[in-house]
């Protein structure tokens, strides 16, 4: 390479607002390399919780790739551990991740040579990460990776293989038409474990664990089996090694700087088992995607690609168990609620039911509508009440949406308001014939001639309207035309409010014989409009 070979930062996350960034140039200096850009590539990722040796373990593959030739590869007893940045402490200090700069040509047993490549990656569920940080960590480190190694404390447990399911989702949402498993090796590497006299260290035993944890049968909870299946679809091939704990000095004294010396003999030995075998040159998966090997220059593209779409909108956000489980229940009691009010709704104004009157509809919907509320409250909710108002803020948005679809609906089967425009237009074509005949009869001929004109201009605007309605086209001159009719009717309404009035006051001067103009018998009368007009 140049210079001194060391890890190099390839994705970064930024701290304020949790984005990811590629440094495309630090990585194309490491794939792009003339010697290796064109060899089919092979990358060995190490993923999983922080502070649980992941660099630790990469530094021993490091020291095996310098020394594969050499029977003490595992080097001398007081030789310090260098490589990747690692330290003991409950501190995180592996951030985004890293390639080791030096890409490993190695000869497979067939004559093809192929480049390796070391992967570092950020500790997940650090205290200063997001579940979002964490999925897009794993889920870049899987889809870029042809060997994935879960490095795991103890045990597989169940919320260990629910984390799997939900980082190895996140990144099959990001690889648009796979037809075929998304992912190839995964190894899940079970540090410190405790029960060798149930199943021994190295990869045997830890593949008899593996099957017995991963065996989906018939009396599973469904979401156990669900989990299962998701991970056998996920991963082309799948084992486990169990790897005993390396010793106190190396967990627990501070000034631990990876000598043999100081490594339990029994985690040595497992090294030197698991290390050779999972770098053994006929052991390496070249990195496919979609059944196509990928060369060190097409890795640089893809992660390029990969990287936009974390950068994007396009992903839904990953949440915790208690959020994700949270919003569930929040929108299966919005959905309740509002189901209640449809079909409250239905039974005054759904389907074939009559038209009912506006006044009436809008009670009904005010009253359906504090009905649906007190169900939504009512119903237990996790999330706390600031989580939870946000849902009835939406069950209430919804409910205004469904009361207008009712609303139009109940106004459609109103058949005067679907055929007032011709309805007045007709009436106003009979009045205007009665007139002009009318005003001839009595000699005023210019008038009628007035009234057959605005006949005629009536007539042409029903005709227009009718044309309109059929073809669908010059609307604007639609709504003319039943803006003009709805202001005739609105003015007929008016001055029939007018004789109306008028027939009231008549009859209340024969009520009062309002023959005198008394001020006894006007403050009666005054006094009577006041009451049945004015209150």
């Amino acid at each position: 390479m140049g210079s001194e070979p060391g890890p190099v930062q390839i994705v970064t996350v930024c701290k304020e607002d949790h984005s990811f960034a590629l440094d495309t140039e630090a990585l194309g200096r490491i794939l792009l390399a003339p010697e290796v850009r064109d060899k089919h590539v092979v990358v060995l990722s190490v993923a999983g919780a922080f502070r649980k040796g992941k660099s630790f373990l990469l530094d021993f593959m490091l020291r095996y790739m310098y020394r594969k030739g050499d029977i003490n590869w595992l080097g001398q007893d007081e030789e310090p551990l260098t490589g990747f940045s690692w330290r003991g402490g409950s501190e995180p200090e592996t951030t985004g991740i890293q390639l080791w700069s030096e890409v490993f040509p190695v000869q497979k047993s067939d004559g093809t040579e192929v480049a390796v490549v070391l992967m570092d990656t950020q500790g997940a569920f650090d205290y200063q990460s997001t579940v979002k940080d964490c999925a897009t960590i794993f889920a870049l480190s899987t889809m870029t990776s042809s060997i994935q190694i879960y490095n795991l404390s103890q045990n597989i447990q169940e919320d260990d293989l629910q984390q799997l399911q939900l980082f190895t989702e996140y990144g099959r949402l990001a690889m648009d038409e796979i037809f075929q498993k998304p992912f190839q090796s995964l190894m899940f590497l079970v540090r410190d474990w405790s029960f060798p006299y149930e199943y021994q260290y190295g990869f045997k035993g830890g593949n008899e664990f593996l099957d017995k944890r991963l065996q989906v049968n018939e009396s599973q909870h469904e979401e156990l089996q669900t989990v299962r299946d998701h991970i056998h679809s996920c991963f082309t091939k799948i084992s486990c090694f169990l790897l005993p704990h390396p010793g106190l000095k190396v967990a627990t004294h501070p000034s631990f700087d990876g000598k043999l010396k100081d490594v339990a003999p029994e985690f040595r030995e497992q090294l030197e088992s698991l290390i050779p075998k999972l770098l053994h040159p006929d052991r390496l998966a070249e990195k496919e995607i979609n059944g196509n090997k990928v060369t060190c220059r097409g890795l640089l593209e893809f992660f390029k690609a990969y990287i936009k779409i974390y950068q994007g909108e396009d992903l839904p956000q990953p949440k915790t168990m208690l959020m994700a489980t949270a919003e569930a229940n929040n929108l299966a009691a919005v959905a309740s609620a509002k189901d209640q009010y449809y079909k409250n709704m239905e039974k005054v104004c759904g389907g074939d039911l009559p038209y009912v009157s506006p006044e009436s509809l809008e009670e009904k919907h005010n009253f359906n509508v504090r009905e649906a509320l007190h169900a939504f409250s009512s119903t237990k909710k996790m999330g706390g009440q600031e989580f939870c108002d946000r849902y009835q803020e939406q069950l209430e948005k919804e409910l205004e949406d469904m009361w207008q679809s009712f609303a139009k609906h109940n106004e459609s089967k109103n058949l005067f308001s679907a055929f007032r425009t011709p309805a007045v237009l007709f009436v106003l074509v009979c009045f205007l014939y009665v007139l002009s005949g009318v005003l001839l009869f009595v000699g005023l001929t210019t008038f009628a001639v007035v009234c057959d004109c605005t006949m005629g201009v009536v007539m042409m605007s029903m005709l227009t309207w009718a044309f309109i309605r059929y073809s669908g086209r010059y609307r604007t001159v639609g709504v003319t035309i039943d803006q003009a009719a709805g202001v005739v009717l609105e003015q007929t309404l008016v001055m029939d409010h007018a004789l109306c009035d008028v027939q009231k006051l008549l009859r209340a001067q024969k009520q009062f014989e309002f023959k005198s103009c008394s001020p006894l018998s006007m403050k009666g009368l005054f006094a009577y409009i006041k009451k049945n007009f004015f209150n």
